[in-house]
């Protein structure tokens, strides 16, 4: 990408744009980095203004104007505004980290979205590449931004990638891009949920007959998301035999191509999990893997010492023969239902409730008629969640964490789960979803100490 000598504004300065801005800059950018926080925060999260060719502003970015620039680069985190419209309706470029990264990078890429899943799946997809012997980014979403990686030596990029990160995606294009799932997430961002299944398709846009979709079989929404650019289709699922990518008995089949993954070799619980497998297998079958002995032997290598993420499903502990279970990485309905319905115990008390983001909570409340005890609701989302679940089965509300686990041990029988996985974010009461995670298991280990 050719920058040299051009005025590029990064809007927002957290890891992404301070990753934009660097890079920018290394392209020989004059580069101004702008954010709301106050500018001894700014500077105390890393020496970015120390960088030549960068002006750190803390400034209300929102009343900015960005007439002047050449290139303007918004974070993630960033929505849409006034500003930024009237800049792009003048001819400047508006684009987001990732689509800045992909301009100077000449390896391919796989990416990895939906709402719910793409961690996991993005992690499986990595261990694949790696099991065959390449050198693999793994980033985006996932941790590292992608401008990271520019000037590594790299043989494939995995990148997770958020809705918000597919807003400004215009050239961005994946060897394969699979689109796990859409249910409501981010209502407090998106006018509509079709705005928000729209940002999730957006890099289908680009993609060619070289590369591959890979959507959910049966899923109409995440389908016509991929019908909006030219890649094949791969399809994957849990049940169907009319998935490219499947179970049969014993084996992972890939029908596409005639790969057969024994089923054994993925560790995962959850029915939710088998899926991800599926859609990893889809996605490094876009990619040359070897003979097809070669890619089984690599895939199931993977799938064997892969032990999953923290805060996703993670089983806690076991007392009075009852599983604890903490999904904190759960922040939205669907992430939580996936969650309920994969467990194998036949009933569970489920901890929900945290930072509202404006979903419906019915299917939420359709699972737990069928799978709940009862359930514990906290944070501010707690009387919604609780109303929504009037009459369905036995509701508690809990002022903190521990109170949330010491009345989930009280309601749980032998044989039950206890599982955090709040369909909120965290934001209410703690930093992020991993102190969350924290908490509940420091509260389920006391009680195990206690126990003991």
């Amino acid at each position: 990408m050719l920058l040299a000598g051009k005025k590029v504004a990064v809007v927002g300065l957290g890891a992404s744009g301070i990753s934009a801005a660097r890079l920018c800059a290394k392209l020989g950018a004059s580069v101004v980095g702008m954010d709301e926080a106050p500018i001894d925060t700014l500077h105390a999260c890393g020496p970015l203004g120390s960088i030549t060719g960068i002006d750190v502003r803390s400034t209300e970015f929102r009343s900015e104007s960005f007439l002047g620039f050449d290139l303007v680069v918004v974070s993630p985190g960033v929505p849409d505004f006034e500003s930024l419209r009237r800049a792009t309706a003048a001819g400047v470029e508006v684009i987001g980290e990732l689509e800045l990264a992909f301009r100077s990078l000449a390896t391919p890429i796989a990416l990895v979205g939906g709402t719910n899943g793409k961690s996991t799946t993005s992690a499986l997809v990595a261990a694949i590449f790696e099991a065959a012997g390449k050198r693999v980014f793994l980033g985006g979403n996932f941790g590292t931004p992608l401008s990271d990686a520019v000037g590594g030596a790299y043989d494939v990029h995995v990148v997770e990638i958020s809705s918000f990160q597919a807003e400004r995606v215009p050239t961005l294009r994946a060897r394969a891009h699979a689109l796990l799932n859409v249910t409501d997430d981010h209502l407090d961002r998106y006018a509509s949920f079709g705005d928000y299944a729209d940002a999730k398709g957006n890099p289908f846009v680009t993609m060619t007959g070289e590369d591959v979709a890979v959507v959910p079989h049966g899923d109409l929404l995440c389908e016509k998301q991929a019908r909006r650019g030219h890649a094949s289709r791969v399809t994957f699922g849990i049940d169907e035999n009319l998935a490219t990518v499947a179970p049969h008995g014993d084996r992972l089949v890939h029908r596409g191509s005639g790969l057969e993954v024994a089923r054994s070799s993925f560790r995962l619980a959850g029915t939710h999990n088998l899926a991800n497998a599926c859609a990893a297998i889809g996605v490094v079958g876009a990619f040359d893997l070897g003979t097809l002995a070669e890619a089984r032997v690599h895939i199931e290598h993977a799938f064997s010492s892969f032990e999953g993420l923290g805060h996703r499903c993670s089983l806690v502990a076991e007392l009075d023969g009852v599983r604890y279970y903490d999904d904190s990485k759960g922040t939205n309905v669907g992430a939580s239902v996936a969650a309920l319905v994969g467990l194998v115990e036949p009933k569970a008390v489920l901890i929900a409730g945290g930072r509202d983001k404006h979903g419906a909570y019915e299917p939420l409340v359709d699972a737990l008629r069928a799978k709940g005890r009862a359930l514990v609701v906290i944070g501010e989302a707690a009387e919604r969640i609780a109303l929504a679940a009037k009459g369905a089965l036995r509701v508690e509300h809990a002022a903190s964490i521990d109170d949330a686990v010491r009345i989930a041990r009280g309601l749980a029988a032998p044989g039950d789960a206890v599982l955090l996985s709040p369909a909120c974010s965290s934001f209410d009461m703690f930093a992020n979803y991993k102190e969350r995670g924290d908490a509940f298991v420091a509260a389920v280990r006391s009680f195990r100490g206690n126990h003991a």
